[in-house]
C-alpha cells in the first residue's frame, strides 16, 4: 500500500463488495464517550462542592471562626522565698510532678541557726518574765503586808488618841475643883477663917490638878501625831502598793516574750522554705537553676505545667467586628493543628475587658494626627469540654476555634 492508500485508510474504511466509505476511526468514537465520562465527572464534583459549599456557608453563618488561638494553661513559677543556694534538684524537665512533692532541697546550715539563736532568745524572755513576774509579786506581798500594819498602827494610834481625850474632861474638872477650892480658901485666909496651912495644901492641889491637866492635853497631842504620822504611812503604803503592781503589770507585759516568740517563728519558717514543694499535679515545664547555684527570692527555679481539668484551655483572639453576638457560655468547636480530623468541644468561659492593644508597653494613641484605624483583637477564653485520651493539649499549640453565636 503507498502513501496515499494509507492516507486513504486513515480516513475511511474498504466494505467487502471493494467499495469505500467516510467510516468514525477510533479516536473520534471515543470523543463522543470521554465527554460524556468528563461530563459526569463534573457533575459529580460539582454535586460534592455544591454539598460541601453549602454545608460550610450554613456552618459559617451561625459561627465566628479565628485561627489566632493556641492552648493555654495556669503555669507555675516554682520560686524561692528565701536567698540561699541549692543543695539538691529533685526533678528534671518533663518530669511528671504531684501536688506535696518535694522538689527543691535548699542549704539549711544558716536557717538552722538562727533556729537555735531564736529559741535561745525567746527561752531567755520566758525566764527574765517569770523572774520578774516572781519579784513583781513578792514587791506587791511586802507592800500589801506594809500597808496592814501602817492601818493597824493608825488603828491603835486612833485608840490612843480617844482615850487621851477621854482624860481630858476629867482632868480639867480636876483641875476646875482644884481652883475652886484654892481661891475660896484663900479668901477664907484672908479673913482670917482658916488658916494659912490649909491654903498651901489647897495651892499644891491645884499645881497636882494643873499638872495632870497638862498631861492629860500633852496625850492627846501624842497620840494625835501618832495618828498622824501612822496615816502618813498607810499613804506611803499604797504608794509602795501601786508603785509594786506597776512592776508586776511591767514583768507581766507579754511584748518582750511575743517579740522573740516571732522571730523564733519567723526562723522556723525560714527553715522550712529550704524544702520547696510541689503546689500543682503536672510536669515540669522547665528548669531554670542548677544544683550549687544560689537563688534569690523570687527567682523562678521550675515552671510546672498543670495536668488537670480545668487547668488547660484555649485563648482566642476575634477581631472586634466578630464580638458582636459573643457571649459567655456559647458552645465552641475546637480544631488543633497537631490532630487533624480531631474536633474538641468547649464553651465560652471569659470574655476579656480590653484589647490586647491595651496591655501593649506603647499602646495605640488613636487621637494623634496619623492615625491609621487597625481591627483591634479581644481575647477570648475557651474551655474544652471533652479531652480526647491519647491526645494531650500542650500549652502553645495552635488552633483554631468556632464560636457558635446564633
Amino acid at each position: 500500500m503507498d502513501t496515499r492508500e494509507a492516507q486513504h485508510g486513515s480516513a475511511g474504511q474498504t466494505h467487502p463488495n471493494g467499495s469505500t466509505e467516510n467510516v468514525p476511526t477510533i479516536e473520534e468514537r471515543r470523543g463522543p464517550r470521554r465527554r460524556v465520562i468528563f461530563g459526569i465527572l463534573g457533575a459529580i464534583v460539582a454535586i460534592v462542592v455544591l454539598y460541601f459549599g453549602v454545608k460550610w456557608f450554613l456552618y459559617a453563618r451561625v459561627h465566628e471562626g479565628t485561627d489566632d488561638a493556641y492552648v493555654d494553661a495556669n503555669s507555675v513559677a516554682v520560686t524561692s522565698k528565701i536567698n540561699e543556694r541549692i543543695d539538691h534538684l529533685l526533678v528534671d524537665t518533663n518530669d511528671e510532678v504531684h501536688k506535696g512533692e518535694l522538689l527543691v532541697v535548699l542549704d539549711d546550715a544558716v536557717e538552722r541557726d538562727q533556729v537555735r539563736n531564736a529559741q535561745a532568745q525567746y527561752d531567755l524572755a520566758l525566764a527574765n518574765q517569770r523572774t520578774t513576774t516572781e519579784q513583781g509579786q513578792g514587791g506587791v506581798a511586802q507592800a500589801e503586808a506594809q500597808s496592814a500594819g501602817a492601818q493597824a498602827g493608825v488603828a491603835q494610834a486612833a485608840a490612843q488618841l480617844r482615850s487621851a481625850l477621854a482624860q481630858v474632861p476629867a482632868a480639867q474638872a480636876n483641875y476646875s475643883k482644884a481652883n475652886a477650892d484654892y481661891q475660896r480658901t484663900l479668901s477664907l485666909v484672908s479673913t482670917g477663917d482658916v488658916a494659912r496651912q490649909d491654903l498651901d495644901a489647897e495651892r499644891a492641889a491645884l499645881a497636882a490638878a494643873a499638872a495632870q491637866l497638862r498631861s492629860a492635853h500633852d496625850q492627846v497631842n501624842v497620840a494625835d501625831a501618832n495618828l498622824t504620822a501612822s496615816e502618813h504611812q498607810v499613804a506611803a503604803a499604797s504608794g509602795a502598793i501601786t508603785t509594786a503592781q506597776g512592776k508586776l503589770a511591767q514583768s507581766a507585759d507579754p511584748s518582750q516574750v511575743a517579740s522573740a516568740a516571732a522571730q523564733l517563728s519567723i526562723a522556723k519558717k525560714n527553715l522550712a522554705y529550704t524544702h520547696i514543694y510541689s503546689p500543682i499535679n503536672g510536669f515540669v515545664g522547665q528548669k531554670s537553676a542548677e544544683v550549687g547555684q544560689t537563688v534569690s527570692a523570687g527567682l523562678t527555679i521550675l515552671t510546672l505545667i498543670p495536668d488537670g481539668p480545668g487547668q488547660i484551655y484555649i485563648t482566642a483572639n476575634y477581631k472586634e467586628t466578630q464580638m458582636g453576638n459573643m457571649h459567655v457560655g456559647q458552645p465552641v468547636d475546637i480544631h488543633v493543628d497537631a490532630y487533624g480530623g480531631t474536633t474538641f468541644h468547649g464553651h465560652v468561659l471569659s470574655i476579656n475587658p480590653a484589647s490586647q492593644n491595651t496591655y501593649a508597653l506603647v499602646p495605640a494613641q488613636n487621637a494623634t494626627g496619623n492615625f491609621v484605624k487597625v481591627t483591634q483583637r479581644i481575647p477570648v477564653r475557651i474551655s474544652i469540654d471533652d479531652p480526647q485520651p491519647g491526645k494531650p493539649l500542650r500549652p502553645g499549640m495552635s488552633v483554631e476555634t468556632y464560636v457558635k453565636v446564633h
